[in-house]
């Protein structure tokens, strides 16, 4: 009968064979390796990556991961190049093919026809004597002792190996194009990950309230300035320019403190020297001082100049969290 602890020390094997497996990685990177990722570099085409059954899921990983990281890249399925789809193979093209044995029957077809079109062919296998590894310019080698897998069938520590060299390489081609943040945002506008890298304090100012009171106004008027506004907050400004915020919690506080107000100003109550942004900050940057300070607005200043109020509610509104 399994057990909870035999399921947990199951889970465990696995993870230290696959570990144990991406180490051993290490000790195969080669002259092999740095010329692959040099010749992708340098290449006028694209990157193509093959193969078949688990190794094909690999692929589409690996070109994923590569396009996303500046590398454009296409996925070919070995069973449907030989059929056709080889026509997306174009001079200057460099091709990964992935096998673990590097002698399965569609690796055996594809690799001569490849070798004729005169692009040039990496192969990524755990055989460096299969059919794949002679017949490639270049070998990444991802050989296993052995699976995860306890009748030693299904590809686990394989094609995990697999991956980790593709990211490798993409890590590698990454700071050979001096690839930065910048770069990544391009490829991902759309989510809370494009909205990180993309949305800017000004893009969440455009429909929002611009709460403010005079320094001489009443405490009155703060108030009834705060409730319409409905950002908790309100600037307290002088030709346009902020001296001071005064929030509810400044309301709350002064209220306990007295039983009367009639002679204060919102000069009197108001907090100096706000924590502000600029409105072409980045809204990340503005959620990380949000944090760091443990306040939930932040006054938007360009210079001089008066923009709005940020509120941590609207940044949560926005999926970036």
């Amino acid at each position: 009968m399994i057990t909870k602890e035999n399921i947990l020390a199951i889970a465990k094997k696995t993870i230290l064979s696959e570990s144990e497996a991406i180490i051993k990685l290490i000790d195969f990177l080669d002259d092999h390796f740095v010329a692959t990722a040099e010749i992708i570099f340098q290449a006028k085409g694209r990157l193509i990556v093959t193969g078949i059954g688990k190794s094909a899921i690999i692929a589409q990983k690996i070109v994923a991961t590569m396009n996303s990281t500046g590398t454009p890249s296409m996925f070919l399925h070995a069973s449907e190049a030989i059929h056709g789809d080889l026509g997306m193979v174009q001079p200057g093209d460099v091709v990964i093919c992935i096998s673990k044995s590097g002698n399965s029957p569609e690796i055996k077809v594809l690799v001569p026809i490849l070798k004729r079109f005169g692009n040039t062919l990496i192969g990524m296998t755990g055989n460096i004597t299969s059919f794949l590894a002679k017949g490639s310019d270049y070998v990444l080698n991802t050989t296993v002792d052995m699976e995860a897998c306890p009748i030693n069938l299904a590809p686990t520590n394989s094609t995990t190996a697999q991956l980790v060299m593709g990211d490798a390489l993409a890590v590698c081609l990454m700071e050979m194009r001096d690839f930065k943040s910048d770069d990544f945002a391009k490829y991902h506008p759309g989510g809370a990950l494009g909205k990180k890298l993309l949305l800017r304090v000004k893009d969440m100012l455009e429909n929002s309230l611009k709460p403010m009171v005079s320094a001489d106004a009443s405490i009155k008027q703060a108030i009834f300035e705060i409730s319409e506004k409905r950002l908790g907050v309100t600037a307290v400004v002088e030709d346009n320019k902020v001296i001071g915020i005064i929030t509810d919690g400044d309301i709350r506080r002064m209220l306990n403190e007295r039983d009367t107000f009639s002679d204060l100003t919102a000069k009197d109550i108001m907090t100096k020297n706000p924590k502000v942004i600029k409105s072409t900050d980045m809204v990340v940057d503005a959620l990380n001082i949000l944090e760091d300070f443990s306040i939930t607005q932040l006054i938007v200043v360009d210079g001089d100049d008066y923009k709005g109020v940020l509120h941590l509610h609207d940044i949560l509104k926005e999926g970036i969290v």
